[in-house]
């Protein structure tokens, strides 16, 4: 797990004065659900070349 100084970049780029929690929540949600499209397509992109290789080897 990394340190709270690792992390203070992205702490730093969420933080908001303006709210009760100190981060814009609907910011950090925007973020989060663009890093998973991310990794799903990433993800199906693996998927498509593992069904490719083991269509090869049969």
């Amino acid at each position: 797990m990394k340190t709270k100084a690792e992390l203070q970049p992205i702490i730093d780029k969420i933080a908001s004065e303006n709210s009760p929690v100190g981060m814009d929540a609907v910011y950090v949600h925007a973020l989060i659900l663009d890093k998973l499209e991310q990794l799903e397509s990433r993800l199906s992109a693996l998927e498509n070349s593992c069904s490719g290789e083991s269509d090869q080897t049969e």
